[in-house]
């Protein structure tokens, strides 16, 4: 199995190949990005593991994406917002 870097570079090229990756498509990206989660919602209501699986591991994809085109780093973004959560005491209600 790939690791999270691994699949990241290959993507990049992939991503590179078909002229994704310039920042002008950053919105285009937000709106795959919003059509797989919808998709992702779809698959948990109906009970389907396998597309849900498929759904997640294309909202990384795309998320992935937008973060090259937009400069910014996967990786240091979901540090940063464990590093924002991680001493949180609260309580969950409702499932939220």
């Amino acid at each position: 199995m790939n690791t999270f870097e691994e699949i990241s570079e290959k993507l990049f090229s992939w991503a590179n190949d078909r002229n994704i990756l310039f920042n002008e498509n950053a919105s285009k990206q937000l709106n795959k990005l919003s059509e797989e989660v919808g998709e992702l919602n779809g698959a948990y209501l109906k009970g389907k593991e396998a597309e849900e699986k498929d759904s997640i591991g294309d909202i990384l994809v795309v998320l992935n994406i937008y973060c090259h085109q937009r400069g910014l780093n996967i990786n240091e973004c979901f540090n940063g917002a464990w590093e924002e959560i991680k001493n949180r005491k609260g309580r969950t209600r409702n499932g939220s």
